[in-house]
Formats: structure tokens, sequence, C-alpha cells
């Protein structure tokens, strides 16, 4: 039962941002704490406004609580528009999905979001009229399409001051000297020029200002199709070779235009194929990775699993995880993608060979292997500053349609897929299999992909350099006239203070080469069983496996008994890439050198902070990688207190470095998902149901079950 208390007597504002309107609000809306099927909660104000919807209650006011990791802009219950995914309305105890308009109203809220949280509210002691208001405008602003200026990121730059921190260190790429310098720095200037051909995009819409061409391609060659056909440079290699990216002709052609095509392309290639270029392999990304419609298919299935309404859903699912973790295809998608990353790889640095990715507008799977071969062999990429620049080429510069496929004007889901949020689960396999290599976190990484749904940055908000500078004037309610200053993503310090950003350094990166054979010894056999697959997929495939004897090792070792349909590993690499793999892992890993993700069944896991950080279930308390951190930075503390000690003319250098280390006292006090999920709520694991107790029982059984992997221990983590 639920306890009615009185309605709040003390009024409860929202926090409102410059450009921000109250559409609409409704008083004594409960909202239910996320747990065991209890309906315990809190009572409170919901509202929405042209940026977020909001939940106040009492404590919204107070400090008291306040978490180590706050976000100045999205409160722990606001959510901006842009990140709702789905909004259910229930009648009767049975859910319906909201769209457009309503005829009857619910008499319970349930909101899911795009980084995974779950509010469920409940309406049945709010007032009638407020219930209408509120309902239809969450649904009509949050899912109804839209036009781009009626996003909150015009009305923001409109309003706020432009206090933009200046000393950014990210190259934005919107100069010609930015990719000037970019060339000088990978020593690609003597081979590869800067073209201005697309000043005032007259070559292509599609394109940026300023990118990149091979010495030997004319201007002619760039304006006859609208710069397709034409190899742009993204990065060169120590040894001189070079990848570059192409965006294709189109495939449905009449035979002259297509004859014409096939010619100049012929032309392109032998140009760039004789020295002192370096031989090329092209690779057409469209027929040896995922669509990106399978790419999207696997992710809605794989983020259901985390879209948990309750306690009860999270437990009835323990049982099957393994199957239906590896069912949804996601933790494939990211092998394959890394698995082609080493093949670019291996060309560039053993083959000494120039690779040409090709794609259809070489704007999504392009920028992910481009982005990906980058911090896997270049170490200024895996610093904070370096990834950045990285993400401003190859994304933000490069042409990647963020407003379509994160949907963020609600046009066409047909155009949607998680493509960036690919490449950044990619990244998190590298980051966490070898920490010291990167100058970020995972909390980085967890914060960038939040930053997606937050429209008061531009980075995230464009199809193209073109759209953002033709979308760029307008009137300003500061100047009254000239150009909207928009706020670029790079900038935490809008985000969060110098205490939260701390979380997103890693304090214990390598500043120099440090291989530590020891060290890699035991970090190479270590893996999370609840987070990854112990076996790929059970039936033959021409896309899965990579080596039989690991899998029969993790088979014996993990779950420790007979399972059927064993793996049949018939895509084996090819054997070059096969030795250049084995070869890099049986040395010492230098840090600041070429890395190569595990790619072997298990070492490909889930993200473990960002999909299960709202899930209290499946924290560990006092565990997790947060524990050994907590250590580490005591420890780290009690060097530089003595280090100040030892030489006193350092000493105010040396204690700002102290300072700039996250507080991690009793870490038995923390989350394994920390500095997310604090302490703030305990879950107690249910009964399970007399059924599933039964199957558990009869553990022959489950050996028996040739589709259903089990975890043994019941629990997720």
């Amino acid at each position: 039962e639920i306890h009615i208390k009185e309605p709040i007597e003390k009024e409860v504002n929202p926090r409102l941002l410059p450009g921000e309107l109250l559409l609409c609000e409704a008083s004594t809306v409960y909202k239910y704490m996320q747990e065991d099927g209890s309906n315990r909660g809190t009572y409170g104000k919901l509202v929405c406004t042209n940026f977020k919807i909001s939940f106040l209650d009492d404590d919204s006011a107070s400090d008291d609580n306040e978490p180590q990791f706050k976000n100045k802009i999205v409160g722990e219950n606001d959510i901006t528009l842009q990140c709702v995914d789905q909004i259910y309305g229930v009648y009767d105890e049975k859910k319906k999905l909201l769209t457009g308009q309503l005829r009857k109203y619910p008499e319970k809220l349930i909101i899911y979001c795009k980084d995974l949280r779950v509010f469920n509210f409940c309406l049945r002691y709010t007032k009638e009229e407020e219930v209408k208001r509120i309902v239809s405008g969450i649904v009509h602003h949050s899912q109804t399409p839209k036009l781009l200026k009626r996003l909150f990121l015009f009305s923001y730059a409109s309003a706020a001051p432009n206090n933009t921190d200046e000393r950014n260190q990210t190259v934005m790429f919107e100069t010609l000297e930015d990719w000037r310098d970019e060339l000088e720095r990978t020593k690609g200037n003597v081979k590869y020029k800067a073209v201005t051909t697309n000043e005032g995009y007259r070559v292509s819409e599609k394109l940026p200002l300023y990118f990149v061409v091979p010495l030997c391609i004319s201007e002619e060659s760039i304006l006859k199709y609208e710069g397709r056909g034409i190899p742009i440079w993204c990065w060169s290699c120590h040894n001189g070779a070079a990848l570059l990216k192409m965006s294709a002709f189109p495939k449905e052609q009449d035979d002259s235009t297509s004859q014409m095509q096939k010619a100049f392309l012929d032309g392109i290639y032998k140009t760039i194929s004789k020295p002192p270029y370096e031989l090329l392999k092209l690779d057409d990304l469209s027929s040896s990775l995922p669509s990106l419609q399978d790419i999207q298919t696997a992710y809605t299935r794989f983020k259901q699993l985390f879209l948990i309404d309750n306690s009860t859903d999270f437990w009835a699912t323990d049982v099957k995880w393994f199957s239906l973790l590896e069912s949804t295809n996601w933790l494939e998608i990211i092998r394959r993608v890394l698995k082609k990353a080493i093949e670019v790889a291996e060309c560039l640095e053993i083959q000494h060979t120039n690779v040409l990715l090709i794609e259809e507008s070489a704007t999504d799977l392009c920028c992910v292997i481009s982005s990906l071969v980058q911090v896997m062999m270049d170490s200024y990429s895996r610093t904070k500053s370096g990834f950045q620049s990285l993400i401003q080429k190859e994304w933000v510069i490069g042409g990647h349609r963020f407003l379509d496929r994160c949907n963020h004007l609600h046009k066409s889901e047909k155009e949607e897929a998680p493509v960036f949020l690919l490449l950044l689960n990619c990244v998190w396999q590298l980051v966490q299999q070898y920490p010291p290599a990167f100058e970020f976190t995972e909390t980085y990484l967890t914060v960038l992909s939040d930053s997606l749904y937050v429209p008061i940055f531009s980075t995230f908000f464009f199809n193209s350099q073109h759209q953002r500078d033709t979308n760029k004037s307008g009137e300003s309610l500061k100047t009254q006239s000239g150009p909207f200053r928009f706020l670029t993503v790079w900038d935490w310090a809008v985000q969060f203070d110098p205490k939260a950003q701390a979380f997103l350094n890693n304090p214990l990166y390598a500043e120099k080469p440090k291989p530590d054979k020891s060290q890699r010894k035991t970090a190479r056999f270590k893996h999370q069983r609840q987070l990854s697959l112990p076996l790929t997929q059970a039936k033959p495939s021409t896309k899965r496996g990579f080596f039989r004897e690991e899998t029969d090792h993790l088979i014996k070792n993990i779950l420790g008994k007979r399972i059927g349909k064993f793996i049949n590993s018939s895509d084996e690499p090819p054997n070059s890439l096969r030795e250049f793999y084995d070869s890099w892992h049986s040395k010492p890993v230098d840090y600041h050198g070429l890395l190569l993700p595990r790619i072997d069944g298990p070492e490909i896991k889930v993200w473990a902070q960002r999909y299960l950080r709202w899930i209290p279930e499946a924290q560990l308390h006092g565990g997790g990688t947060i524990a050994t951190a907590a250590k580490i930075l005591d420890l780290m503390e009690e060097v530089q207190s003595l280090q100040v000690k030892m030489d006193e003319e350092h000493s105010q250098a040396v204690s700002g470095d102290v300072h700039s280390v996250p507080m991690l006292r009793n870490s038995a006090r923390l989350s394994s998902l920390f500095p997310f999920a604090l302490l703030q709520r305990q879950s107690v694991k249910p009964a399970l149901p007399t059924s599933t107790w039964k199957d558990l029982e009869d553990e022959d059984d489950l050996v028996r079950r040739d589709d259903e992997f089990v975890d043994l221990s019941g629990d997720m983590l």
C-alpha cells in the first residue's frame, strides 16, 4: 500500500538555465524507487521545460546528500528531452506505449531514457487537469518531430553568456592551419596536402571546409563528382603508410555513368599507387562489417537487458543472462569492429601498405575504424586532448550525421543507429584492458556518451560542418545581432566543477613507456565471467570465433561442465594477421606504442559502468575496481606527501597534485559502479519462483540444454 503523505508545503521551483522556459507542471506526483516491487518512493512536483523533464521533491533544495560527482547541467532527477527513449502509460496494470494525441490518460507514467535510467511516476493522486497537461506536454515535447531551430541548443546559445574556456587544448580542425599542423605532427606533409577547394562549400555541403588529399590529386578531380571517389587522408603512420577514406559512388547507376566513374577511379588508384606512395589496399566496409541496420537492431535488443522496471524483473533474467546477452549480438559486433581495426593496423604497421576505407558516405563505419586505428597506433590519441581532437577531426568535422543517427529531431527512425556509441564501446574495451595507456578513465567515456543527449553543446547536434555554419546566424538576446556562439562539449567546466573533473583523469596514466611483464601476465588471464560471454555463437558461423583452444580452456575452467555444440572456429584469421596478433601479445606492452585489443571469446566485456550503473542489484558494495583504485590513490597520496617533506622547494606544486586526486576514503562505503552509484539503497534478492528453484536443483538438466548458457552463481556480478 502507498502511504499518502501530505503534499509538500514548501514551494520547490525548478532551477532554469538561460533560455529555459517552464511549459507545464503537476503537483502531488509520486516517484517510485526502483527496487523490489515495493511501493516506496517520494512525493514531489513533475515539471516539463523546453530543455528537460524534472522531478522536484523536498530533497531537491537541500545539499546535505550532495554527491561527489555532480553534473551542474543535468541533475539526478532530470531527463533532457533528447534523452527520452520511450514513454509508457499504465492503464489497469497494462503498459501501453504513448505517442501523439492521447484519448485517455494513464494512472502511472514510465519513462525509459537513452542513458538507461527508468523513472516510474504515479499520477493517481494528481489533479486530473494537471495529469492531462503534464502527460500531453511530456509526450509532445519529447516524442514528436521538431524543427532544428526548435532545439534548446539555439535558445541557450541566444541567452547564455559567452564565457567559454579559451584554455581548451582540443584541436577543432576548423581552420587550414589545424590541418597543416596535424600533417606536420604525423609527418604526412611530404605526400599529402591540405586543400581549400571546398571554401564556400562549392564542392559539397557534406565535406568539411578544409581537408587533406594526396599531393597528386588535382582540384578538377575533387570538383568533378562533388568529392566522391577522392581519397581523403585520415592519418599517417610513422613508416609513411597512410590511412585514407573515400565516399563511394552510388551503386545504382546507368551503364555510361558507371563506366565513366570506373575510369575515373582507376585513374585515381593508379596515381596514388605508384611511388612515392605505398601500395594501396582497398577495404569496402559495407561488405566487411555489419550494416547500420544490424547495429541498430543489436543495440535495441542489448539495451533492453538493462532497462529494468524493478528488482523482480532483474532476477528473472539472471538465470538466462548469458543466453540473453549472446542473442543480442552486440558484443559480437564490437568484436568484429575491433578485429577489422587490427587488420588495418597490420597493413599499416607490418606491410607498410596504404589502406583506403570505402563506404557510401564515408561518415559512419569509416569514422569508427579510422578512430580506432588511431587510438591503437598513436599514443597522442590516448591523451584526453588528443582523443577529443580525434573526435573533432573524424566525426564532428568529418561529417558524421549526429542529428540523424541519434534521431534528435524524431524525424526518421530508419536513419537512427548508435554508431558513435559503438566507437565508445570499442575504446572502452581498450581502456579496461590497458588502463595505464590512457590519460582518461572509463568515467570520462561514460560522461561523453551521456553528453550526446545534452543540447547545450553543438558538438553532437549537427549532421555536418555546413549545417552548423548555416544555422549559426541568428538573433542573440544579448547582442541583438550576430551569430550564435555555441558551446563545445570539450569545455568540461560547464558540466563539472574541478573536484568532479578529477574523475575524468586517470591518476595511473603512464607518462613514460613502462613495459611491465608481471603486470601483463596477471592481466592476461583475468576476466569478469558475468560481463562477457564464455562462448561465442553455438552454431558454425563465418562471422564468429577466434581461437578454438582459448574457448575450450574457458569452458573447462569457467563453467566446469560439458556444454554441447562447441564453437566451430571456421573464421580463423589469415596467417599473417594471426602471426601479427600472437607476436604482439607475446611481448610486454609498450603503453606509448601500438596497442592491440584482446578479442578472444570472453575478453569482450559489457561496459558495466555505463549499462549497470542505475541497477542497485548489479552493484558490489565495497568491491569492484573502485576498491582497488581507492587503495592505490591512498598510496599515491602518501608517496606525494613524503615527496613534499623530502623536497620543501617543490611542496606547492606537488601538493597541488595531491588535491587533484579524488577523495576516496573508506572504499567499503562505495559501490563498484562509483561515481554514478553511491550506497543510497540496498537491494535484497527476492525468493525465486518455485519453477526456477526446480530448474536450479536439476543441474544435469541445465547442462543438457544446448541452447542456453547458465550463470551458475545466480548473480550477474
